[in-house]
């Protein structure tokens, strides 16, 4: 079968290779689930893999097939397994266990090992391909009436974490209940965590680089939400006129940005970070005023990446909400689809290029 993959370590290395179809057996003790792959959305992650910034195969092979942002439907499944059947509609979680403490008790986002073990990222093969099977213990049963969207679930998952671990960490002041909210990015990332924000009935605002209108403005504005760009609000102007915020979620990608949403955060206030930056930029920020501000205000500020299955399954239910309360709009970001796996350059070019573009996803094969 067709598999997109890389070589890890050599840049540009993006092909079409090819891998037995698996079958259920491969997983022990009847726990196998068979799965069609229908679409993969693609990423900032697969373009850096592709730059060979990171990654690496899998044992025995010297490619990786990449794509982490699966949807599927499954097509087989083992005697024992009881959560899913043939024909239902599923997502995938990416991390895999290691053997820290976290990854035995199911929480494999939050190892301590220094090697980790993620699908389409390192050390395990991913969706871009026609088939996988994996253990029904990672398979997330997606329903019908999200099929049209379902490529949305693992983006989706890294807003549900960050978000529920603020609400996590605040349970210290047993009182908390936000109001007001800021999110700083207006991609992918910044667009769900807009909507899981309103749907838990906060004031959001979110800040992105460009003037409105245009399509992720409206996408803001259509859930209730407010847009300015920072071009004409810089964020701490913003925080002055809108705030302070009681949660902040940061999805820029530019690290500079952290420092002014500190100063933007109110006192027992949050701040989210789910940019993933590297490069050694340098900037000054008044250092003495963000660590008094953080002191006397009982601030916190906490890094999340990827998600264990707790958040795909809260995603599940939030998409389902959303499209229940905004219909139609979770389908409004999937802006350019790419028909299939033989045409993987294009589905760079669109990940590279493509001006407005909200998700680029793979369709591998048609939904039923």
């Amino acid at each position: 079968m067709k598999a997109v993959a890389v070589v890890p370590g050599k840049p540009n290395s993006v092909h079409l290779a090819d891998l037995p179809k698996p079958a259920v057996d491969e997983i022990p003790g009847g726990r196998g689930v068979l799965v069609k792959v229908l679409r993969v959305g693609v990423d900032g992650t697969d373009k850096e893999i592709n730059a060979a910034e990171y990654g690496a195969p899998p044992a025995g092979f010297d490619f990786l097939t990449i794509g982490h942002e699966g949807f599927g439907q499954v097509e087989a499944v083992g005697s024992n397994v009881t959560e899913v059947q043939p024909g239902d509609y599923v997502v995938a979680t990416v991390r895999r266990p290691g053997g820290s403490i976290y990854d035995l008790i199911g929480t494999n986002d939050m190892t301590t090992d220094d090697t980790y073990f993620e699908r389409g990222i390192n050390l395990r093969h991913g969706f871009l391909t026609e088939y996988y099977v994996d253990d029904a213990e990672f398979i997330v049963k997606v329903s019908r009436g999200l099929r049209e969207v379902g490529v949305l679930l693992e983006p989706m998952t890294v807003v549900e974490k960050g978000i529920a671990q603020a609400y996590e960490i605040q349970r210290r002041l047993r009182v908390w209940r936000p109001r007001r909210a800021a999110v700083m990015g207006a991609g992918t990332i910044g667009l769900l965590a807009t909507l899981v924000l309103r749907l838990r009935g906060l004031q959001v605002t979110t800040f992105g680089l460009s003037r409105k209108p245009y399509l992720n403005s409206d996408l803001i504005e259509a859930i209730g939400a407010r847009y300015e760009s920072t071009v004409d609000v810089p964020i701490l102007d913003g925080a002055r006129k809108y705030g302070p915020f009681d949660l902040i979620f940061e999805a820029t990608g530019y690290s500079p940005v952290v420092f002014d949403c500190m100063q933007g955060l109110a006192k027992n206030g949050v701040l989210v970070l789910s940019s993933v930056t590297g490069g050694d930029r340098k900037v000054e920020v008044p250092a003495d005023k963000i660590n008094l501000e953080f002191v006397l205000g009982n601030k916190v500020m906490v890094g999340t990446v990827n998600a264990n299955r707790e958040y795909f399954e809260l995603g599940v239910r939030d998409m389902a909400q959303a499209e229940a309360e905004y219909a139609g709009w979770l389908k409004r970001l999937l802006t350019h689809p790419v028909k299939g796996l033989e045409n993987y350059r294009e589905l760079f070019d669109k990940l590279t290029t493509a001006k407005g573009a909200i998700k680029v996803f793979c369709e591998v094969a048609d939904l039923v």
